[in-house]
Order: C-alpha cells, then sequence, then structure tokens
C-alpha cells in the first residue's frame, strides 16, 4: 500500500475517534472528500431525500479532482479537527 493510501486509512479511521463531532458543514466535507477518494466523481442524479441531497450535493462540487488530491485533502481536514 502507497503512503498516501496508509495515511489515507489511518485518517478515515481517526475521523471516527475525534474528541468532538464536526459541524454539520465538515461532516459533509468529510464524506464528500471521502466518496470522491473512493468512488470518483458523483452521479448526476442524487437522492430524493433531503440528507442524501445536501451529501450529493457536497460530494457533486468535488466533480473533477482526483482521487490522490480527494485523500490528500481529507487527511489534512481530519489532521485540522485533531
Amino acid at each position: 500500500m502507497s503512503d498516501l493510501n496508509t495515511l489515507f486509512t489511518n485518517a478515515r479511521d481517526e475521523s471516527k475517534d475525534l474528541a468532538r463531532r464536526p459541524d454539520d458543514q465538515t461532516m459533509l466535507k468529510l464524506y464528500a472528500l471521502y466518496k470522491q477518494a473512493t468512488v470518483g466523481d458523483a452521479p448526476e442524479d442524487g437522492p430524493g431525500d433531503m440528507v442524501g441531497m445536501f451529501k450529493h450535493r457536497s460530494w457533486a462540487e468535488l466533480r473533477g479532482v482526483g482521487a490522490d488530491d480527494a485523500k490528500q485533502r481529507y487527511i489534512d481536514l481530519v489532521q485540522s479537527l485533531k
């Protein structure tokens, strides 16, 4: 596993053990960066429920961001929350 992938996996695990739960906007950023890093671009159509709509919109804003860039942004965000 590359160093970036190891750091990303560690950041994912650390995000579950933060001292405080991040605010909703930060949670959406974490979700979107994680999805962009692991799945790629969001599909054109999102879910119809309110929470799903916000998640999809946040993820769709990252359309075109490469997986490695999304992983690094995710790592940086988790580190800033510690």
